[in-house]
């Protein structure tokens, strides 16, 4: 017979199995939750999170179990607790990263003003200076473990360098068009939408699926212009490793383009002429997905800590 629970408040862990909640309750032990205010209610309810993130309903326990193993749990729980507001956990987490954003902020910007600037208004998202139904509203909230806590934060680093990046960029081409006298020219009319629906369904849908980071070096690599190099230095990676990595995410696009393509009734022939079409041509907004995502600060998948 399984012993019993008797963590209080103890729930079913994704699918109700007993195995899972005893292995819920060794994984808050480990992590340390406790002492940082984190409850095991509260902890639990992270796991339950984590799961449904990333892995499809009636998925056998022995995976989720894998996945909860893989986690960072001390690093999960300090930035959760953080999240929550608990000052004890704020302590410890400048103790051991506040030098490290800047160290972080200094490879990302260079220069040393801008650098400082970029850290302290991570920091500031950090900690939440915002506020939703009551509640401040912290990054932090956003890590799931799956990477290192400090790699999340080089993640979240380079975004927001290229996001300031984008509104100074925009912010020069409007005051260029004033000085032009072109701020209130009408936009021209868009073009009608070329090609099968299909395509600009299935490209949108592919395109949501994607993860904050695989957005992110979409977006780096093929929207904004930037090398291989770049991307590498703002995400503290080797080249190869980005280079990897594109290569890999344009062939997964791609297939799961090709996929949902076939699921709309095209056969796999038509589907990969379909996909001869210039982007430029396909009606999906591919700018605004690629970015949507990346901005909104979150960046929940695996990083590539484990590939430097």
């Amino acid at each position: 017979m399984a012993p019993t629970v008797t963590m209080p408040g103890v729930q079913p862990i994704a699918d109700g199995s007993p195995r899972l909640g005893l292995l819920a309750a060794e994984l808050y032990e480990k992590s340390g939750g406790k002492e940082l205010g984190l409850s095991w209610e509260e902890f639990a309810g992270i796991l339950r999170e984590i799961a449904a993130r990333y892995l499809p309903e009636a998925t056998p326990p022995g995976e989720i179990e894998s996945l909860y193993r893989s986690l960072r749990l001390e690093e999960l729980a300090l930035a959760r607790a953080c999240a929550a507001g608990n000052e004890r956990a704020w302590e410890i987490f400048l103790t051991r990263y506040r030098s490290k954003l800047y160290d972080i902020a200094t490879g990302v910007a260079r220069e040393y003003s801008a650098s400082r600037e970029l850290a302290d208004s991570l920091y500031a998202d950090l900690y939440g200076t915002e506020t939703r139904d009551g509640k401040r509203i912290s990054k932090l909230a956003s890590y799931t473990g799956r990477g290192s806590l400090e790699g999340w934060l080089r993640t979240v680093m380079a975004q927001q360098y290229i996001n300031r990046y984008r509104r100074q960029r925009r912010l020069v081409s409007l005051e260029e068009e004033s000085e032009d006298g072109r701020q209130f020219a009408a936009p021209e009319p868009e073009p009608d939408p070329p090609g099968d629906a299909r395509l600009a369904s299935a490209t949108d849908e592919a395109l949501a699926a994607l993860s904050s980071e695989e957005h992110f070096l979409l977006a780096a690599y093929y929207l904004d212009g930037r090398t291989l190099a770049e991307v590498a230095r703002m995400l503290g990676v080797h080249e190869s490793t980005v280079s990897r990595k594109l290569d890999k995410l344009a062939k997964s696009v791609r297939k799961r383009i090709a996929t949902l393509l076939v699921e709309r009734g095209m056969s796999r022939a038509q589907a990969e002429e379909a996909m001869e079409t210039d982007v430029r041509d396909v009606p999906v907004d591919i700018r605004r997905h690629l970015t949507q995502k990346t901005e909104s600060g979150a960046f929940p998948e695996k990083s590539m800590e484990g590939e430097e």
